[in-house]
């Protein structure tokens, strides 16, 4: 059997319904066992949009269920809110109770049509490499032209569309309750490889509560000197970059005539150099030793310079007047 696919929803109906499609249009659909776990409300606004999401997905149930597009979709309802750390972090220990490996998406996720293909070919083939720790089907660099199908391996995490085998999880994750714990034992030079050198400062975020998950598995990779494999072609896309649990986009959005408008600020100002659409190409895989390039260490820190963000010429003239007012 393929992997089990995990998937994370919380208040967004219109992005949960368009990474289910995209899921369902994967080749390995019919033969996979889809869990998705629904967070509950925080209050009765947030509690009325959690509604519209379930109906959705109990709306892709019933032709599930009908069409057979899956092997099987388990929905888990949250009856209170939990967060997505304590949702992600449970759910993942709720599958590893019945499977060995794990496909995690959140609701924001759309799948290329090769996507589970890519991670299980990736499990089976890397399932006695203990270096290797995490399997993405996201990748933040742009392919060389012409572009060439294939892999690499990186120290650094992407959580957008991922997997890992439940040994692996198991033995290395550890969710931090502290900055000073999240630490401990790290060096200055850990530290800085961890943040490309500073222009990646993701430990910043460890000073949030609670902690978000994937800070925790980043480090827990560095700590045990693992690797991560990505495509050289992204084969997921993030539709959920204007609103989300850990973003908040500059984009207004406003009612005119009882219809719903979103102003695209961002647009204007800013653009994120791999937001690209999903490679629709199935993606052959061959088993190579795990190492770390360091060509590929450069290109990594040059994409996540700014969190990937390519500012306009306004961007760039709005910043320098923020920076001369500071």
């Amino acid at each position: 059997m393929p992997s089990p696919v995990a998937l994370f929803v919380y208040n967004r109906a219109d992005n949960t319904r368009e990474t289910l499609r995209a899921l369902l249009n994967n080749t390995l659909a019919p033969q996979t066992d889809l869990y998705v776990y629904s967070d509950g409300g925080r209050d009765e606004v947030s509690w009325a949009l959690v509604r519209e999401v379930r109906a959705v997905l109990r709306e892709i149930e019933d032709e599930v269920r009908l069409t057979r597009a899956l092997h099987s979709m388990t929905i888990v309802e949250r009856p209170v809110n939990y967060y997505l750390e304590r949702n992600i972090i449970e759910g993942i220990a709720d599958v590893f109770t019945r499977h060995d490996t794990i496909i995690v998406l959140e609701d924001d996720i759309v799948t290329s049509p090769y996507f589970l293909q890519f991670m299980d070919d990736a499990f089976r083939l890397y399932q006695d490499d203990e270096r290797v720790m995490h399997v993405s089907g996201f990748t933040r660099l742009i392919p060389s032209r012409p572009a060439k199908e294939g892999t690499y391996f990186t120290p650094f995490m992407a959580g957008w569309g991922w997997g890992t085998w439940r040994n692996c999880w198991q033995q290395h994750f550890r969710h931090y309750k502290s900055r000073d714990e999240a630490l401990e034992g790290l060096t200055p030079d850990d530290i800085n490889v961890l943040e490309y050198g500073g222009v990646f400062p993701c430990l910043k975020h460890l000073d949030r509560q609670p902690i978000p998950w994937d800070i925790c598995w980043g480090i827990a990779i560095h700590r045990a000197g693992g690797l991560c494999l990505y495509p050289t072609h992204t084969l997921v896309r993030n539709i959920g970059l204007d609103a989300g649990t850990h973003f908040r986009s500059l984009d207004h959005q406003f009612s005119l005539f009882g219809k719903r408008f979103r102003l695209p600020l961002s647009r204007l100002i800013q653009r994120y150099e791999f937001d690209r659409e999903p490679f629709q190409h199935a993606i052959p895989l061959v088993h190579q030793t795990p190492a770390e390039s360091p060509a590929i260490e450069t290109a990594i820190a040059c994409a996540l310079t700014d969190w990937g963000i390519r500012y306009t010429w306004f961007g760039r003239l709005l910043r320098r007047l923020f920076a001369k007012r500071g």
